[in-house]
């Protein structure tokens, strides 16, 4: 019970109640209850701990948890997953052998894309849940809006992100500690608010106590056949003492949109886009002295004037960046010249893409589809980093 008094004042306090509050409504002294805190009594009775749990609404193992617990082996530890979307979070953690606790997702239709495929809905709306209500996990996962911060003064603290999802991320980091979080935002966090935004995120995050990490990525460099670019952060709680952490190199990889394609011709034909203002260069693509294609959108051609949603690309190359909105004949997926004949990418293909499984049930409408793949994590890029979480956790945890 060495961190119980620590535990009890946590929990009091995120209950905005005082010690006599506490005493009051729990049947345990006020000098009892000021004792525990103050570590004059180590050990409290299980009588003791049980009324205050009881009045806490908490098991009495959240109270005894000493919350520098390290877990030895980290695949086989818990993790909950924040902004879960469509799951590709946890289809990565999960093929490490990880277990997920805890799931939440606001939005209605990802809910259920995410409840067809592993068979649980998502709580919803993060912010209305209470963080002592999450269970005790060893890694938080979330990626999460990127959103501006009302920044009070230089502090750049967690008073500022009030407000934003960061501070629900940030809370709830702060309450249970985990030894690991892993986020993903877009590319422009890195610029967003001239810094700003940037810094008071690493800011927060060393406050509640994570030595932080964070690179761009992009998809395409790790066997990905589309071009997306992202900031992950991988936090590691101080007491592990991770100095240093090596976001993974490209695997070298290379791979082409043309080999993710579908056969079904039924979606294939629902994809096509007929116009008469569609022109085709004549450029002819020709792979290097070992075979392979250049690792990155390759343009063949445009639609009308040739602006968003209106470029044609060959599937000898990568996909664009797919993305949850947008305009023009090719929106969202980008236009592909296959087979003679000018398309989208279908629901499906967009799911072969970003690294989700043939098995992957899609249960939604095309538009809902386009927009839940747009908006997902891809799942390969995340086993990447995570090899070298495993990597780094596991130096550190040797020592313990």
């Amino acid at each position: 019970m060495q961190n119980v008094g620590k535990n009890i004042k946590k929990y009091r306090e995120v209950a905005g109640l005082t010690q006599k509050e506490l005493a009051n409504k729990s049947g345990v002294t006020y000098s009892t209850i000021t004792k525990i805190e103050a570590g004059i009594i180590k050990n409290p009775t299980i009588s003791q701990v049980s009324k205050i749990s009881s009045y806490l609404d908490i098991r009495m193992d959240d109270l005894v948890f000493n919350e520098n617990t390290v877990t030895e082996d980290i695949t086989k530890g818990k993790f909950i997953d924040l902004f879960a979307g469509i799951g590709g979070f946890r289809l990565a953690l999960e093929s490490f052998g990880l277990e997920c606790i805890f799931s939440s997702e606001w939005d209605k239709q990802a809910q259920k894309t995410y409840e067809a495929n592993f068979d649980e809905k998502p709580f919803g709306d993060i912010t209305k849940i209470n963080e002592k209500k999450i269970p005790k996990h060893n890694i938080l996962c979330a990626g999460f809006p990127c959103q501006a911060f009302s920044i009070s003064g230089k502090q750049l603290g967690f008073q500022d992100t009030r407000g934003t999802l960061f501070f629900d991320i940030a809370r709830i980091a702060k309450f249970h500690k985990p030894e690991i979080l892993f986020l993903e935002n877009v590319k422009n966090l890195v610029r967003h608010n001239n810094g700003k935004t940037l810094e008071t995120i690493r800011n927060v995050l060393k406050q509640i106590g994570y030595d932080v990490f964070y690179k761009v990525l992009n998809a395409s460099d790790y066997g990905i056949p589309t071009s997306r670019e992202r900031i992950y952060f991988i936090c590691f709680r101080k007491d592990l003492k991770v100095t240093e952490f090596r976001f993974p190199e490209s695997n070298g990889k290379y791979v082409k949109l043309e080999d993710y394609l579908e056969e079904d011709k039924a979606e294939i034909e629902k994809s096509i886009i007929r116009r008469d203002d569609i022109h085709i260069r004549n450029k002819i693509i020709e792979p290097d002295l070992l075979g392979n294609y250049p690792q990155k959108p390759i343009r063949v051609g445009t639609i009308n004037k040739g602006g968003q949603g209106e470029r044609i690309y060959s599937p000898l190359g990568h996909a664009i960046t797919l993305s949850a909105y947008g305009g023009g004949a090719g929106s969202k997926t980008g236009a592909y010249l296959i087979d003679g004949k000018v398309r989208k990418l279908t629901p499906r293909e967009c799911a072969n893409v970003m690294g989700f499984p043939k098995d992957f049930v899609i249960p939604v409408n095309k538009t809902q589809a386009y927009k839940q793949f747009g908006n997902s994590v891809a799942v390969p890029i995340l086993k990447e980093i995570f090899k070298n979480i495993i990597k780094a956790y596991n130096e550190k945890t040797r020592s313990y």
